[in-house]
């Protein structure tokens, strides 16, 4: 059996996120896709005393259809000091803020691209957590040229893939049947993380995964993720 998920980067995700990397043999960062600008390719949400908020990468436009998630580029150098600062400012109350602040300044200071960054943001989550999966490609390196269905079907047996598990989003456009008849399993992610104490308000985990490594030792964190998937024909979306 080789387990395979496949997403584009996201900044900081969410534990949902990290709970997919847990179940993957193999992870495929979907880096040469068109750049959407809503996507939480260059935001994430924060827990702050009031309520949910964004923390958003400034990013330069190139057009609607033309910008791919390997190109982007900041459109200013404070980001990274103003979500700093903010973290700091989210994360006081919380017992371990200094490792989550920690992986946030060591991805900071990482050379390349910011779909690099983009990238390292969510695999240092991943190492922190122990779920880092053991081997991880970009779709950029591998030389496939279909689109939607098609290309994640070519991506996962290029890998040798026997299973392919993906988020929610995806029941909205996958071809079902062309992994069926390929002998090759669909499962749906089934998110339900173990709350995990948060100094104010009702507990929500659709805040950055910097918040569960704040919160928990780190020996316990992974505990939190409670990785499991369904079947696509047992599926329902909702």
């Amino acid at each position: 059996m080789t387990r395979v998920v496949i997403s584009q980067p996201m900044y900081f995700p969410w534990a949902g996120f990290m709970a997919q990397m847990a179940l993957a043999d193999v992870y495929i960062w979907l880096d040469d896709v068109q750049y959407s600008k809503r996507s939480f390719t260059s935001r994430i949400q924060v827990k702050t005393a009031g309520e949910r908020c964004w923390m958003t990468i400034p990013v330069v436009s190139k057009g609607r259809y033309d910008q791919r998630i390997m190109d982007l580029e900041p459109s200013n150098d404070t980001w990274e000091k103003s979500h700093r600062v903010l973290l700091s400012q989210v994360l006081s109350r919380y017992p371990h803020k200094a490792d989550a602040l920690s992986l946030f300044d060591q991805t900071m200071a990482l050379e390349g691209s910011l779909c690099d960054r983009l990238i390292a943001s969510a695999e240092s989550q991943a190492h922190h957590l122990g779920v880092l999966p053991p081997r991880i490609y970009r779709s950029s390196e591998m030389g496939c040229k279909t689109t939607s269905s098609e290309r994640l079907f070519e991506l996962v047996q290029a890998v040798s893939g026997t299973d392919y598990i993906t988020g929610h989003g995806a029941w909205a456009y996958l071809n079902h049947s062309l992994f069926n008849d390929a002998n090759i399993s669909v499962s749906y992610m089934r998110y339900n993380p173990l709350p995990w104490p948060q100094p104010h308000g009702d507990f929500t985990p659709y805040v950055t995964g910097l918040d569960l490594i704040a919160a928990v030792p780190r020996d316990q964190a992974k505990d939190h993720l409670r990785p499991a998937t369904v079947d696509w024909r047992a599926f329902t979306p909702g």
